[in-house]
C-alpha cells in the first residue's frame, strides 16, 4: 500500500516536494537531502503528512 507524503524544508518549513512510498516496506521516516528553491540551497527534508 503506498501512501502520498510531502517533504518539507527543515530550514524554512516550505513542503517543496511530493512523493509516495511503501508504507509496509518504509516504516520509518523519510530524510533526503533537496533543493530549496526559497532559500537557493541543497538542505535536508524530511517526510510529513499531506492534506487529503
Amino acid at each position: 500500500m503506498r501512501v502520498k507524503i510531502g517533504l518539507k524544508c527543515s530550514e524554512c518549513g516550505d513542503i517543496n516536494y511530493t512523493t509516495t512510498k511503501n508504507s509496509k516496506t518504509t516504516t520509518e521516516k523519510l530524510e533526503m537531502r533537496k533543493f530549496c528553491r526559497r532559500l537557493n540551497k541543497h538542505t535536508i527534508h524530511k517526510e510529513t503528512k499531506l492534506k487529503s
